[in-house]
Formats: structure tokens, sequence, C-alpha cells
């Protein structure tokens, strides 16, 4: 997929393994503010097929990825972009993206966990009032799981240092 923003193309495209490093590195600014969480090279290898990397000109300048929770439910987690590259349109095309594979995957409702909440609420996102998003028995399933973005989801007390001032999101698609 390529969209043009600010004269140039933004080129999206599946993540490589050789693509970590950069991955990290647009992680890492966002890291040191608490806006995304850094995580170890391993687990970004281990999830890598569920990232889309924004290019242009060659020069990886955004990511974000798509995390299947449940049969109808994914979240949108680590987006980001490039300092230069923000408020230029490629973390709205990657979300327009993610949304069309979430939706060609079945998924008809997406979840985020952001600082960002004008962002989300502008690609159709709203605020979270509850956890009622599930029901008992797919919440009892999903406390099996022993993904932390599944245990910010059902808002797990282990998780509260992590998400704390985080605004829990959804989208139906």
């Amino acid at each position: 997929m390529t969209v043009d923003t600010a004269a140039s193309a933004v080129v999206l495209r599946p993540a490589r393994t050789s693509d970590v490093h950069a991955i990290k590195a647009l992680v890492a600014p966002l890291a040191e503010k608490r806006i995304l969480i850094s995580k170890e090279s391993v687990t970004y290898f281990e999830a890598i097929q569920e990232f889309l990397i924004a290019e242009v000109d060659g020069k990886i300048v955004g990511c974000g990825a798509l995390h299947v929770m449940w049969e109808d439910l994914a979240e949108i987690r680590t987006l980001a972009t490039d300092g230069a590259w923000r408020g230029k349109g490629v973390g709205r095309t990657l979300v327009e993206k993610l949304m069309e594979n979430a939706q060609a995957l079945g998924i008809r409702r997406l979840f985020c966990l952001t600082f960002e909440v004008d962002f989300f609420l502008g690609n159709g996102f709203t605020v979270m009032a509850d956890q009622s998003v599930v029901d008992p028995a797919v919440y009892s399933e999903l406390l099996r799981s022993a993904d932390e973005g599944i245990a910010e989801f059902l808002d797990l007390a282990r998780v509260k240092p992590n998400t704390l001032g985080n605004t829990r999101m959804i989208c139906n698609l």
C-alpha cells in the first residue's frame, strides 16, 4: 500500500526480522516518555508477523502491530512514528491498514491502550466505559493468557504500574 503524504510516498509493508532494530529505535523515545513500553528484542521477533512498517524513500518512519486477542477482538499495539513524521498522516495510514487487516481476519472490534486519545478518537475509537465488551465466559478464557497486552485489556492489577494514565479505547469495525 502506498499513500502520498507531504509530497513523499509512504509505503506500508509487512515487517521483516531485519526491521526489529528499527522498531526498537522508533519505540525508544516514546518509552523514555512512558508513552509506550520498551520490550526486549525477543518479544519483537516473536511478534514480527503482527507488524506493519511505514517507509518513506526506503527509510522506516513508523510501525504498528495487530495482535489478535479473541475470535472477534484484536489490539492495535506498538504504534510509533518517527518524530519528524508525526502529524503527517503516517500513524493514520498505519491504523487504517491495521483496521483493514483486522476486518480481513474477521475481527469486529479493535482495542488500544493509549495516551493519544484524540488521535484514536479521530480514527473511530471511543473510550471504554467498562470491561463489559467481552462476556464473562470470554473474560475467564482471556485470564489464562500470559500476554501482557491482554492483561492490560482486562485491567488486571498486576499491570497497573505500566498502564497508569493510559486510556482504554475500543472501535467497532
